[in-house]
């Protein structure tokens, strides 16, 4: 019979290989294929130390050899040895050395392979995974284009080509539905190294997505002539993007938004049906508020800096309330967001109600204070009826001293007060509420005859402070003669239906008044 000859093994071009197909470099291969080697020896002889396995890429062998360091004072004994046990085996060793001892690699058994291959798969995924981390680091921001590969609770798992990327739950856009094999476009926003799952973390939320979008679809954003200052996001719903031309002859917002609003369209197609507000960037604050709040109108804003954050307080007419606030409101939350600034929006009407109770709160703190500083009615409480000085006494210790305090008191509270009894609180609020204040009441009526007293000084000055002036006129009033057309040195008028003046009840008063 024939003998089948094998074929010659040749591990250096099967390396070559493997490193062409999975682009890892020759070298990483090599080291992982010693790290498995070194963990198969060191299983199939039960080793504790360290061991290292050497691959000759000229035969194809493999040595393994136990490691030893040589040290002044042994901290692992499994690892170190000290200068005298290193004599032993290599004579004249010295503190820093290394000392490799030979082990066979003849005859490793299945349990040893199997540990190889572990350790062998565990470099190259390491090194795999470490060459697409050098490779996306760099593209975060990156719009990329691939296909949707599976579901797993809730994430999509996205093909990109080379390696696999991860949409999560909280990047998705909860008004759009994808299925396995469809297309789908999104940002790159995190690029990791961690052991488990895809490595490229993608979104379809993120406000970078739609500033690449709009460097996609325009080209005055592309070249730099239009910037894009800021953009935000409600997903799905609504967004706005802040604007700037660098160049006066080219509107920002028109470019934007293209012929017949192409270009914008093709990105709320993209972005199934979202809402996209384009404004004109502003340096003024109050003019980038208005226009941030479009489509509302805005009557006036008001700038006040509390912080490191501004605060605008916007008013707006009672019909655009609504409107500027938006749905759940969403309008101002992203004007809000896009300003970098606290909005407080209020109607027309509500600010008229704030300012009108803002004044009675000052009118009534102005009368507070003005009542606190009046001095008090002065009055004798000894003068009440049935009220002597013991009685006095005990209604000036229960807080009676203020005539107000005494008039706004119930008969009941007073009849506990010692030495009052129910007749005597009746005729004490009776008679509180009569008092009169002693100076005010020696102004207005100290003589109750305006004529009494005319020539004297004291007199005129009451007369003076409108006294006489009334009760003048009062009697004029009643007289039944013309008024005040007698004067000194004339004759008086004569009294029709042959009246006399004495008849007419005003003879006195009227000789009166000429003799003054």
């Amino acid at each position: 019979m024939a003998q089948t000859v094998a074929p010659e093994f040749n591990l250096d071009e099967l390396l070559q290989q493997a490193a062409r197909e999975k682009d890892i470099d020759v070298d990483r291969w090599i080291s992982a294929l010693e790290d498995a080697m070194a963990s198969a020896a060191k299983k199939q002889h039960r080793i504790k130390a360290p061991v290292r396995a050497v691959l000759d890429r000229a035969t194809g062998k493999f040595e393994a050899f136990i490691v030893k360091q040589v040290v002044e004072e042994v901290e692992d004994p499994l690892a170190e040895w000290t200068v005298e046990e290193a004599q032993d085996e290599k004579p004249g060793a010295e503190a820093g050395d290394e000392i490799l001892i030979g082990i066979s690699t003849e005859g490793l058994g299945r349990i040893a392979a199997q540990s190889a291959k572990q350790v062998l798969y565990q470099r190259v995924r390491e090194a795999e995974r470490e060459k697409v981390y050098n490779e996306f680091i760099d593209r975060a921001g990156e719009v990329v284009n691939g296909t949707v590969k599976r579901f797993e609770r809730g994430e999509i798992i996205v093909d990109l080509g080379r390696t696999e990327a991860v949409v999560p739950r909280s990047e998705q856009s909860r008004h759009e539905r994808y299925s396995q094999g469809e297309r789908i476009r999104a940002v790159i926003i995190e690029v990791h190294k961690q052991p488990k799952g895809p490595q490229i973390v993608l979104s379809r939320t993120d406000p970078r997505l739609l500033v690449k979008l709009f460097e996609m679809e325009v080209p005055e954003i592309f070249d730099g002539t239009v910037q894009i200052k800021a953009a935000v996001r409600a997903p799905g719903e609504r967004a706005k993007v802040a604007v700037f031309s660098r160049e006066r002859d080219v509107d920002p917002v028109g470019a934007c938004v293209g012929m017949k609003g192409s270009r914008v369209q093709s990105i709320i197609r993209e972005l199934r049906g979202e809402k996209i507000d384009i404004i004109e960037h502003s340096d003024d604050l109050v003019t980038f508020a208005q226009s941030a709040l479009a489509p509302a109108r805005i009557t006036r804003v008001s700038v006040t800096h509390q912080g490191e954050v501004p605060h605008l307080d916007v008013i707006v007419e009672d019909e655009q309330l609504s409107l500027a606030i938006g749905k759940r409101g969403q309008n101002v939350r992203l004007a809000a967001e896009l300003l970098h600034a606290k909005i407080d929006i209020k109607s027309e009407t509500d600010v008229k109600d704030e300012v009108a109770d803002a004044l009675a709160k000052m009118l009534q703190t102005a009368m507070a204070e003005q009542s606190a500083t009046e001095e008090p009615i002065r009055f004798d409480i000894t003068s009440a009826p049935g009220v002597g000085a013991k009685s006095a006494g005990a209604l000036t210790e229960a807080g009676y001293d203020d005539l107000e305090k005494l008039r706004s008191a119930d008969p009941e509270e007073l009849e506990v007060i010692e030495g009052v009894g129910p007749k005597t609180a009746r005729a004490i609020l009776e008679w509180a509420t009569q008092f009169e204040d002693e100076p005010a009441a020696a102004e207005a009526g100290a003589d109750e005859d305006p004529f009494a007293g005319a020539a004297e000084p004291e007199a005129e000055a009451a007369v003076d402070d409108g006294g006489f002036m009334a009760a003048l006129s009062k009697a004029l009033e009643e007289a039944e003669g013309p008024e005040d057309e007698a004067t000194a040195g004339e004759p008086a008028s004569e009294p029709e239906d042959g009246e006399s003046e004495l008849d007419s009840g005003t003879g006195e008063n009227s000789a009166e008044s000429k003799e003054q």
